[in-house]
This record gives C-alpha cells, sequence and structure tokens, in this order.
C-alpha cells in the first residue's frame, strides 16, 4: 500500500514538473513586443478658432405702408432686381365708414363757418370803405374769414385722404408701395386681396416685401468664450459656404460683441464679418456658413504628434518614452507649446533624431484594419 502511494505521488510530482518546466519555456520563448517609433520634426503649426453662423445682407429693408387697406396689384415677384423709386405694389384703400361719415360732418360744420365768415367779410369791406367801421374791425372780419377758409380746406382734405389715400392720387400717393433702395426681392409675404396696416409709432405696420442688396454680406456667427479674447476686430478671416461645394470667400471681421450669451452651458459671443463675394457666384440670404479665424501662426518649431504624448495619471503632466541604444524605452517629461490638434510645439524635453515610442499602437492597428 505504502509502495502505492509513493509510486501515485511521484506521478503527479512528474506531471507537476513538466507543467512548470512547459511553462518556463513558453515564457522565454515568447516573443518582445516591437513598438514603433517616429521621429520629432520641423514643421509649422497654425491654431483657428471656427465660428459657426449665416451669412445675410448688410443692408436689408422691410416696406411697409403709409396707410391701412387691402393689397390691389403686387408688380414684382421674389428675386427679382428692383431700383430705386420702382413700384412694387399698390394699396386699395377701403376707408372706414365712420371716419369717413365724421369727415363729411366736419367738412359741413367748416362750410358753414366759412360761408358766415365771407357775409361777415364782404359786408365790413363796403363799411370799411365808407369809412363807417375802422381799420382793426376790418381786420378782425379778415382774419377770421381766412382761418374759415383754411379749416373747410383742411377738413376737405382730411375726407380725401381716409377716402382715396391721399389728397392728389398721383404717383405719390401712399398707396404706392415703392423700392427705398436698389437690391433683390428676398420675399413678399402678402398677396394681392390681403389686408395690410398701416405703420405708425403704434404699430409696426404689416411688410409689403423685404429688399436686400445682394452684393454686400455679412457674415454672423457665435464664438466660445475661450476663444474670443484671442480675436480682435480688422483682422482678416476665412468664410466658408459648405452649400455651394466649401467655396471659401475671403472677410474682415468688424464686430466682436462685448457681452456673451450663455448656451447649452457654454457662453457664446457674436461676431461680426463683412464678407467679399465675387459676381460669379449666386448667394442666397440666409446660407449656413463657418468662419475660420486664425489665432496664432509659428513656422518652423520642433514637433510631434500629439498621439504619441502620455499623460501622467497622478499629476497629469505629459511625457513620451524615447528608446534607448539597448532597446529599452525611458520616459521624459516634456514641455508643449501650439497645438493644431495633430501636431503639438514640443519646447523641451525631445531633440531631433530621438525615437519616440508609439504607445497606442493597438488604436493604430484598428484604423488600419478600418481604412482597409
Amino acid at each position: 500500500m505504502n509502495k502505492t502511494v509513493k509510486i501515485i505521488l511521484g506521478i503527479v510530482v512528474l506531471i507537476l514538473l513538466v507543467f512548470v518546466l512547459k511553462y518556463f519555456k513558453d515564457a522565454n520563448s515568447k516573443e518582445i513586443e516591437d513598438f514603433k517609433v517616429e521621429e520629432p520634426f520641423y514643421t509649422s503649426i497654425n491654431t483657428k478658432a471656427v465660428a459657426t453662423g449665416k451669412l445675410n445682407p448688410e443692408e436689408e429693408i422691410e416696406l411697409k405702408p403709409q396707410i391701412s387697406g387691402i393689397v390691389d396689384k403686387i408688380l414684382v415677384e421674389e428675386g427679382d432686381l428692383v431700383r430705386k423709386g420702382d413700384l412694387i405694389a399698390k394699396i386699395r384703400v377701403v376707408p372706414n365708414e365712420q371716419s369717413l361719415v365724421s369727415a363729411s360732418s366736419r367738412i359741413s360744420s367748416a362750410k358753414l363757418s366759412f360761408d358766415n365768415a365771407k357775409v361777415l367779410y364782404d359786408r365790413n369791406k363796403k363799411l370799411f370803405d365808407k369809412g363807417v367801421i375802422s381799420i382793426q374791425d376790418f381786420e378782425n372780419s379778415e382774419l377770421s374769414y381766412n382761418q374759415a377758409r383754411e379749416t373747410l380746406n383742411q377738413a376737405q382734405n382730411d375726407y380725401q385722404i381716409i377716402k382715396r389715400g391721399s389728397i392728389s392720387g398721383g404717383s405719390s400717393a401712399n398707396t404706392n408701395i415703392i423700392a427705398q433702395i436698389s437690391g433683390t426681392i428676398l420675399e413678399i409675404p402678402v398677396r394681392e386681396g390681403d389686408q395690410v396696416i398701416q405703420s405708425n409709432n403704434f404699430n409696426a405696420g404689416t411688410t409689403i416685401a423685404t429688399i436686400a442688396d445682394m452684393s454686400l454680406m455679412i457674415f454672423e456667427g457665435k464664438v466660445d468664450e475661450a476663444e474670443v479674447g484671442k480675436i480682435q476686430e480688422g483682422k482678416d478671416i476665412k468664410v466658408i459656404l459648405g452649400a455651394i461645394g466649401e467655396k471659401e470667400f475671403p472677410a474682415k471681421l468688424t464686430f466682436v460683441a462685448p457681452k456673451g450669451q450663455e448656451e447649452n452651458g457654454a457662453v457664446q459671443f457674436t461676431i461680426k464679418a463683412n464678407v467679399k463675394i465675387d459676381s460669379i457666384t449666386n448667394i442666397r440670404a440666409g446660407y449656413s456658413a463657418n468662419a475660420e479665424i486664425e489665432i496664432e501662426s509659428k513656422d518652423s518649431v520642433l514637433a510631434i504628434k500629439e498621439a504619441l504624448l502620455q499623460y501622467n495619471r497622478i499629476t497629469e503632466k505629459p511625457f513620451v518614452e524615447i528608446k534607448l541604444e539597448d532597446g529599452k524605452y525611458e520616459k521624459k517629461n516634456v514641455e508643449l507649446g501650439l497645438s493644431d490638434g495633430i501636431n503639438i510645439e514640443i519646447t523641451e524635453g525631445v531633440k531631433e533624431g530621438d525615437k519616440i515610442k508609439v504607445w497606442n499602437k493597438v488604436s493604430e492597428e484598428k484604423d488600419e484594419e478600418e481604412n482597409d
């Protein structure tokens, strides 16, 4: 029995010994993982701020009627080019019956006063010519007569304005809507037969048409608070329109808002820029656009790919791993400069010719597989 136990224990020990020897053999024969390396290089780095916004006309006006009524005729269409003074639409006056009756009553009252003043004037003139009354009495009657005539004329004019929209009803009447600037008809929000309200101190009035000069365009967008302090008015920028094949237009920054507005938890500042539009490009108001604003630029600086950087989990300071002559890697803390999101300037810690470990090898292999 003891002999059998010894044999079994010997077999177990032998099997364990085989497994241990196999483990060390596999560990020693495992290939050493080899990392790719990259060297620092000299390049130019530009940092840019991107503002999203829209392209709108610099000069845009709304045409509103000076009298209430019905749109009788519209003589233009959206997209038409017009010159200053062109007739856009005509308004047919629909007088208020109560106002018309009141105006007519004022004419009757003024006519009675005028007739009475005329009789007194004629009588006093004859008496004055005969020397019966003094010159003062005659002048008083003459003044009353002139005042009564002016009151009658005013009442008649008021009646004509209420009834026809103007005194004369000619081409300069309030019923005609005239283009105030030369440009393109952007919008006609009313149709023939629509009722419109006049523009006055208490009412903005109904918009008949919107006209804009499409040769003068401005970009209006917003930038983040982290970048607004780095841009200045008068700076040359670039505006890109995605709607027409990512075409680029030069522009000049003209306005940076002194006050920001919070949007989705971030403070945004409005900026505006005058955009130079060429004559061959058909631009439409309201195009979405992006503005690229160069913040800082450096030429011929020592840089590496930003993906080569690693960060200490405790101190959060950046470092890279430099390959030594014996194949091992040494950590080197680095001082960073300008970055464009792809390349980053190295001001201290790395020199030209150093071989920097590509530590995120797995990510690169995945990228290559996706590209394939």
